[in-house]
């Protein structure tokens, strides 16, 4: 099976995995693992902040920092739809009792000016507005990149108002790899940095809240109360030091891949749009006689697997185990689907 669903999908290497099982471990509870030690303190490096924290899932990484950054009753302001809304179960207002203002901007984008417009006043009738939230790449914007000044134009209106900035970086380096620009510089604009280890970098768990030593000190106690932490755990993060050393560059190569994709979609006469691929995701709509089901029924009797969006539209995502016989796979089939 071709599976194109997600770029979480991927298996650890022979490399990696002999890094898993030559990693010595501690009891990271007790914040005495050396291998969960020295990934956090590589990411926050990374990132020219001062600490990172090791956790199961990028889900839990942006909650972490929703309940840090806010108090009960607070607003964020997000794009509708950032992950952090749209995708992790209404978390924010579970875990934090916050609210949220949605922003429309295309391409799953917000601005400087549209979060300032949307900052509350001092109001007892209205919630306080406590934090923006950015995702970069933006998933459901189809893999799209922030240019880094309107990056900076939004930091810049976050400290003029005194509201804290968290940076959903779950694909920042599909971002990063793009633009050729080095993570530290998005340190500098963001309060926190949530970084997904196992999509494009192909760890099979985790993620890194990276932030400053007072953030991740209270980090730590709420990832307590939402029940991860973890034991042992120096041996996936061996898996997450591995990817960061190994991983990062080819990632270009699954932008390559999905670029074709998206131009052979394009061509198709089933397919009435396709969002203009700029990382490893490719998000297309058919046209109006077609459906999802249909497509991907079809896709499925090939060996090939994806995930719809909605009744018309469809994403393929590229990753490390997809190759390029894969790719031209995956072209033929497409290409007869004309008849559909």
């Amino acid at each position: 099976m071709i599976d194109l669903r997600s770029d979480t999908v991927t298996r650890p290497s022979k490399g990696m995995l002999e890094a898993m099982f030559s990693a010595v471990v501690g009891d990271d509870v007790f914040q005495d693992d050396p291998t969960v030690i020295a990934l956090e303190e590589k990411a926050a490096v990374m990132f020219g902040k001062e600490a990172a924290l090791f956790c199961p899932s990028g889900t839990m990484t942006n909650q972490i920092a929703i309940n840090v950054h806010t108090r009960p009753g607070d607003e964020v302001i997000c794009h509708k739809h950032s992950h952090v809304y749209y995708y992790e179960g209404g978390a924010m207002m579970r875990n934090s009792g916050v609210s949220v203002c949605l922003l429309g901007g295309p391409r799953g984008h917000i601005t400087a000016s549209e979060v300032e417009n949307r900052i509350n006043p001092d109001d007892i009738h209205r919630p306080v507005t406590s934090l923006v939230e950015v995702e970069n790449t933006m998933n459901k914007g189809g893999g799209t990149v922030y240019r880094y000044n309107d990056l900076i134009a939004i930091s810049d209106i976050c400290r003029k108002h005194g509201l804290k900035a968290h940076l959903d970086g779950a694909r920042i380096f599909n971002a990063l790899v793009e633009t050729g620009e080095k993570p530290e510089i998005y340190g500098k604009l963001f309060d926190s940095v949530s970084v997904c280890l196992s999509k494009g970098l192909g760890a099979p768990i985790g993620s890194l809240l990276i932030g400053d030593k007072l953030f991740i000190k209270r980090a730590r106690r709420v990832r307590k109360t939402f029940g991860g932490a973890m034991r042992q755990v120096g041996y996936l993060a061996a898996a997450g030091i591995y990817a960061l050393n190994n991983n990062i560059e080819r990632l270009k190569e699954d932008h390559h891949r999905a670029r074709l994709l998206g131009d052979v979609l394009a061509a198709l006469p089933v397919v009435e749009t396709v969002i203009p691929v700029e990382t490893n995701i490719v998000i297309f709509t058919l046209r109006n006689k077609y459906t999802s089901t249909e497509f991907l029924a079809r896709l499925k009797e090939n060996d090939i697997d994806a995930l719809p969006i909605d009744g018309r539209t469809i994403r393929f995502v590229t990753h490390l185990d997809f190759t390029d016989s894969m790719l031209l796979k995956v072209e033929s089939v497409l290409k007869s689907f004309t008849f559909l």
